[in-house]
């Protein structure tokens, strides 16, 4: 890996290398690398293990200092690969607070922001997928059966013309 980010790049073992394609990476794709763990509960829900995070979701931290506590995402930043949380602050020397800002993989969503319609829609269309599939069996097989019956009769005015 040479040059800054290469698309081309698949994967590697070491750390150095992962570090780097993380850093140097188009924000497009940082963001993808903000996803988070989801609760048991959601992961049966939207039949997904993962979700890129945003600004409104409650999550919980899993790691550090502040595991266990709860709280909602005040601000992601992508370029930093950071995520703050309210009431996750530390004190300074001169007395006041300041958020604390945490990594993506030590976290876990208990309870989405579904205010965005668009997130709303892609969450619901990839838990739906099977629901989906389900559709267009039954629409696939409705068209059948009514293709069936048009030819049925149209068979059978064919037939009446001949008769007569």
């Amino acid at each position: 890996m040479k040059r800054k980010f290469s698309k081309s790049w698949k994967s590697s073992k070491q750390p150095r290398k992962q570090r780097k394609y993380a850093a140097n990476a188009p924000l497009h794709l940082k963001r993808k690398l903000l996803s988070v763990n989801l609760s048991k509960e959601l992961r049966k829900k939207y039949s997904k293990r993962n979700i890129p995070l945003r600004k409104g979701d409650i999550v919980k931290i899993m790691r550090g200092k502040f595991k266990g506590k709860q709280g909602k995402v005040t601000e992601v930043r992508t370029k930093m690969e950071k995520i703050f949380i309210e009431k996750v602050q530390i004190k300074k020397r001169d007395g006041s607070s300041v958020n604390v800002p945490l990594k993506a993989s030590n976290l876990q969503i208990t309870e989405l922001n579904t205010e965005d319609r668009k997130r709303k829609l892609k969450i619901s269309i990839h838990s739906s997928g099977k629901q989906i599939n389900e559709r267009m069996k039954k629409f696939t097989e409705e068209k059948v059966t009514k293709i069936k019956k048009n030819s049925e009769l149209k068979d059978e005015a064919s037939k009446r013309g001949k008769n007569k």
